[in-house]
């Protein structure tokens, strides 16, 4: 028996002042999201704002159901609305923010697994990695430089042949 270690490299911020522009926009696009989500049940909002190659960015957010799996999660409420109307241009980055009984979450939120295997179906499709940026109330921020660092020993289209 050999045990082996799973490693992922992230970037920390203590102050949005420390991201590029770019990401700070993402990062205000995803905070207007969460404004706008329906969570009449868990009162936990999440926004999410997907910037594309070729510049634009759409901008979402969760969306609960009484009949809770027939919800979705701002993640992937983004990338299918992208793909749909963009379905020829690659995601470069995903900005990802909550709040929590309409006040700013204070700890990183991280996309679920089903989000992660979303996401991972894209970066795959388009064969470039896609940028996950984290962000909390207290303007800590974590960069992830591709999905496959979120979802290690991923199962995908590769599996499949």
């Amino acid at each position: 028996m050999k045990e082996k270690e799973i490693k992922i490299k992230y970037q920390e911020y203590n102050s949005l002042e420390d991201l590029d522009e770019i990401d700070k926009n993402l990062i205000g696009k995803a905070k207007k999201a969460v404004l706008k989500a329906y969570a009449p049940y868990s009162h936990f909002k999440v926004g999410a704002a997907v910037l594309l190659e070729n510049g634009e960015t759409i901008c979402s957010n969760n969306q609960e159901n009484a009949a809770y799996p027939s919800g979705m999660c701002a993640e992937r409420v983004a990338i299918y609305y992208a793909s749909s109307k963009f379905p020829d241009v690659a995601i470069k980055a995903i900005a990802i923010t909550a709040n929590y009984n309409e006040k700013d979450y204070d700890k990183l939120i991280s996309p679920c697994g089903n989000c992660r295997q979303a996401l991972l179906e894209y970066e795959q499709k388009q064969g470039k990695p896609i940028k996950v940026i984290l962000s909390a109330a207290e303007e800590k921020t974590v960069i992830i430089n591709s999905i496959e660092d979120l979802l290690p020993l991923s199962f995908g289209s590769k599996n499949l042949e």
